[in-house]
């Protein structure tokens, strides 16, 4: 599948119909969604309608990690296999993933100010978000302040997989350290869950942001193929034809 999609034409043809799809289902998972969140969902027995923050908030922070493990992913691949779309897939992905993670800690600051009476507290989850955020800026920042395009490559891939040192970190932060987050609610053995009706809408959510996700990065994607063709067609030596040649 990696090789099929390597080929810019043929990721093209794919994208030509996943684009759409995905943005078809990322509108209607997000109205679903919000209507879910905003006035179906009840409010929180400790919170009230403050736990509304936390449809947008979750989904946020989980994308950002989603977003920078695919960059990862795109970047190994990049770094090894030298794959043309590789590279373009893994910047695809770090600007939303920016704009996540970004997300993530705005909604959570509104939300620690609501729940815990303050806007930030350095604690484990929060700080190593807050470095993922850098991570992503640097990753970026690494694309235009070198010139050259292979240089770039290398270096950005490098710096995206020592960077995933993170991701296990702001998971298990809360496990490890002091913290005013709680720990897992469902992917760890025994986690106490939450009522199907936080549940549903939280899950919606989390597939729309997904689906939104996928969509920006194809689009991405899509149009950086696009500039390419449109420079190199640009930049071809001019066609010649001499009487000899006819």
């Amino acid at each position: 599948m990696i090789n099929f999609l390597a080929n810019p034409a043929r990721f093209l043809k794919v994208s030509k119909i996943a684009t759409p799809l995905m943005g078809w289902a990322c509108l209607a998972a997000f109205t679903y969604g919000l209507w879910l969140a905003l006035f179906a969902s009840p409010p929180a027995v400790d919170h009230g309608h403050g736990v509304r923050i936390m449809y947008i908030h979750v989904p946020a922070a989980w994308c950002a990690l989603l977003a920078y493990a695919l960059l990862t992913i795109a970047s190994l691949i990049s770094f090894i296999w030298r794959h043309p779309l590789a590279d373009v897939a893994a910047r695809s992905l770090a600007v939303p993933g920016m704009a996540f993670t970004f997300l993530a800690l705005f909604t959570g600051s509104l939300w620690g100010k609501f729940a815990w009476g303050t806007w930030w507290e350095w604690d484990g989850r929060m700080t190593s978000v807050l470095v993922l955020l850098f991570i992503y800026m640097g990753y970026l920042a690494l694309w235009q302040v070198t010139p050259d395009h292979r240089r770039a490559a290398r270096l950005a891939s490098i710096l995206a997989m020592i960077g995933f040192i993170n991701i296990p970190i702001i998971k298990f932060s809360v496990d490890w350290w002091d913290s005013l987050h709680q720990t897992a609610t469902y992917s760890s053995p025994g986690a106490p869950g939450t009522s199907p009706e936080i549940f549903l809408p939280l899950l919606t959510m989390a597939l729309a942001y997904s689906l939104l996700l996928g969509w920006l990065s194809f689009r991405s994607v899509e149009a950086e193929i696009i500039r390419n063709r449109a420079q190199r067609e640009k930049n071809a030596p001019a066609a010649t034809a001499t009487i000899e040649a006819l």
